[in-house]
């Protein structure tokens, strides 16, 4: 019996160094393919490309680099590049954090949306740390999670959000998804042709207070797993909105009966 084909992408790139520690790491349980992007492609959520062509190229063994996002590379290693169907897709060691309100943003979690979509079990994998970058405790953790991921599968359509904090976490929490109050900054300015540009910040965040997040997790040196789905219907609503649909009917003219 051929060994679980793993599938690892990212969305800092194809040589960013998260990205090689996990690969390495997942080696211990399988065939490991590498599928990412071949330039930083943060922030750029699930996007799939579909303007032009996209081009993987070799890199090394079972190494491909493509000039799209993690979302595309998913989608096509699954598709077209791959030998046989992933037992399971982990996307990072992402450099920087994925928490609360970043999932929708992040290329991180996109990737293993992507993976869900085609009911492989996938997942995000993030270091909540922008300096003294140390890799090897969140690849050891990750290639532990995805031991029993491929072990004991995952519900449809749920992804796992995997957020480690710097240095030697001291224990494993499962979270929900945090919430923020987002201050957005945009720096303005004028280029050397004298036309207005616009450059988007990270701006400022007040965290919500939540002891069951990731945030309040990560703080508190915790390694947070916030099972995530893809269905975003706020189903707890459905009734009170289901009691305007009489207000919203087509209005028919008499002209018209």
């Amino acid at each position: 019996m051929a060994d679980p084909l793993i599938l690892v992408t990212n969305d800092d790139g194809v040589h960013a160094a998260g990205i090689r520690a996990l690969a390495e790491a997942a080696g211990s349980l399988g065939e490991v393919w590498i599928v990412a992007p071949d330039r930083e492609a943060s922030a750029s959520g699930q996007s799939l490309t579909l303007k032009h062509p996209l081009r993987a190229e070799k890199v090394d063994t079972r190494v491909l680099a493509v000039d799209g996002t993690p979302a595309d590379c998913v989608n096509l290693a699954i598709v077209k590049l791959l030998p046989r169907r992933p037992a399971v897709v982990i996307s990072g060691i992402n450099r920087g954090g994925n928490l609360g309100d970043d999932v929708f943003y992040s290329g991180t979690v996109g990737a293993a949306r992507e993976a869900t979509f085609f009911g492989v079990p996938a997942l995000a994998v993030s270091l909540a740390a922008q300096a003294d970058l140390d890799y090897a405790p969140a690849a050891e953790f990750a290639c532990r999670l995805t031991g029993l991921v491929i072990e004991r599968g995952l519900p449809e359509r749920t992804l796992l959000n995997v957020n480690v904090p710097a240095g030697h976490p001291t224990g494993v929490a499962v979270t929900v998804q945090g919430r923020r109050s987002h201050e957005g900054t945009i720096l303005e300015g004028l280029d050397p042709r004298h036309r207005t540009y616009y450059w988007i910040e990270e701006g400022r965040d007040q965290w919500v207070s939540d002891e069951m997040s990731d945030i309040f997790a990560v703080r508190k040196g915790l390694i947070s797993i916030t099972p995530l789905q893809t269905d975003t219907t706020h189903h707890a609503v459905l009734a009170a909105f289901r009691a305007w649909e009489p207000d919203l009917q087509p209005v028919v003219k008499a002209s018209d009966r």
